[in-house]
């Protein structure tokens, strides 16, 4: 769940209409760019676990090990991200990271090639891809405001977030046959091969993001970071927003770091397949971003979002209860990621734009990492305790227990104002803090 940023130079109103969004040169940039990179995101979500359990021989201790340092950035790291992305261009930001995470994943794929890749190097290499994720992920969120109008943002959020289900559909299942049908170190190379995409297109984004000029020095860093806090902790649903992304985001690490052993180990499932029932959310998910442009104007968005968590998080209560033959569970894995994809995802684009719609301008990039961490800080422990339950419990009671845990978020959702939330998005709250250098789009669109 993320947020954008960026203060203009004259009045909304008095610009001429901007051009479709798929007619606007630099949002097709930026959409390309993190199509890339989502897909090699996705891609590495799958390659990474699959390599400590296929070729390291990595047990349940281990895995959650793996999954928490490359979520550890999240907590270490977000609040700074939102700080410097509204600080500085989110262009450059994520041209860099992209450089990066394409340089961790070559040296992951080199170190294998040459029959060094071990645990410790393979723990370095996910901080660092995680690291650079979390500095990306809140500067195209904050790019986008910055690129389109206000009233445009739900269809931008949408044609974004069905490009990350399309990189859900084909990421898992690419990572899942590369390292089960070629070698760990192929697929590595794939993950850096898409973020190499992303760089080549967000870099050639023309528009200027003007930095304003602003008497005396910069504020500091910390300071940005406490204006962001107390924005998010001082408004109603934002506050609840952070609650329940909080519940969920614990308890789905948790499932997952189970759920990656469940597949292998219980139901005897090789990488292929595992990738397959990874990739089924991506059709849901797609169905689901399709759904997000039109279901929140007709039944509220406090509504949609209620109905969809409840729906998404609870198709993962089927899991424990499958056995036999893969062409029984094959088929229902399917049907639960899909259903997982759907409601997942009708939550992620409607809870984007309400988030982007209560959120000043210059506030953007510091109130989506606030969220960020408050919201997915607590994933490294979430992965952490999923290890710890399923050496102790069992895979099937701890993949139980961390799936009903998922369900925290709908209740939390219901029980608060968000869930109360009308068929239009609510005007920002408060205005930008005069402090800080926070970027302007170029009126003319141009360099």
């Amino acid at each position: 769940m993320p947020v954008p940023s960026a203060s203009s130079a004259e009045p909304r109103s008095r610009r001429p209409a901007p051009p479709g969004l798929w007619r606007d040169a630099d949002f097709r940039r930026l959409w390309v760019g993190q199509t890339a990179s989502q897909l090699g995101e996705h891609t590495c979500l799958v390659i990474l676990p699959l390599l400590a359990v296929l070729t390291l021989d990595a047990g349940a201790g281990q895995l959650g090990v793996l999954r928490a340092v490359g979520q550890a950035p999240i907590l270490l790291l977000s609040l700074f991200a939102g700080a410097w992305v509204d600080r500085w261009r989110t262009r450059t930001t994520m041209v860099l990271t992209d450089a990066g995470r394409a340089l961790a994943l070559g040296a992951v794929a080199a170190a294998g090639l040459s029959g060094l890749l071990g645990m410790p190097g393979l723990l370095a290499l996910a901080f660092a891809v995680g690291a650079l994720s979390v500095f990306f992920d809140v500067a195209y969120q904050a790019s986008l405001v910055r690129l389109v109008a206000r009233d445009r943002l739900v269809r931008g959020n949408s044609a974004l977030e069905g490009s990350r289900s399309a990189a859900q559909i084909g990421g898992p299942a690419l990572g899942g046959a590369l390292v089960s049908l070629l070698s760990a170190p192929v697929a590595a190379a794939s993950g850096a091969l898409f973020f190499t995409l992303s760089f080549l297109s967000v870099r050639r984004i023309r528009r200027t993001e003007r930095m304003p000029e602003h008497p005396g020095e910069p504020p500091r860093v910390r300071r940005q970071i406490h204006e962001g806090l107390r924005f998010v902790a001082g408004d109603p649903v934002l506050r609840v927003v952070c609650l329940a992304s909080a519940a969920f985001q614990f308890s789905f690490a948790a499932m997952m770091t189970v759920y990656l052993l469940f597949l292998p180990r219980e139901l005897q499932l090789p990488g292929t397949v595992v990738g397959l029932a990874l990739a089924a959310s991506g059709p849901g998910a797609l169905l689901g971003s399709l759904l997000a442009a039109r279901l929140p104007n007709r039944f509220g968005y406090g509504r949609v979002l209620v109905c969809a968590a409840a729906l998404g998080d609870g198709a993962f209560l089927c899991v424990p209860a499958l056995h036999g033959t893969s062409a029984v569970t094959v088929p229902a894995l399917l049907a639960v990621g899909f259903v997982f994809g759907l409601g997942g995802q009708l939550v992620n684009v409607t809870i984007m734009a309400v988030r982007q719609a209560v959120t000043p301008d210059g506030l953007q990039g510091r109130a989506a990492a606030t969220i960020t961490f408050a919201g997915m800080g607590l994933t490294p422990l979430g992965s952490l305790t999923g290890g710890f339950l399923a050496e102790e419990w069992g895979l099937r009671t701890a993949l139980l227990v961390t799936a009903a845990g998922m369900l925290l978020s709908p209740v939390v959702m219901a029980l608060s104002s968000l869930a109360r939330l009308g068929r239009e998005l609510p005007a920002p709250h408060g205005t930008p803090p005069p402090t800080g250098r926070t970027g302007a789009p170029n009126p003319t669109g141009e360099s």
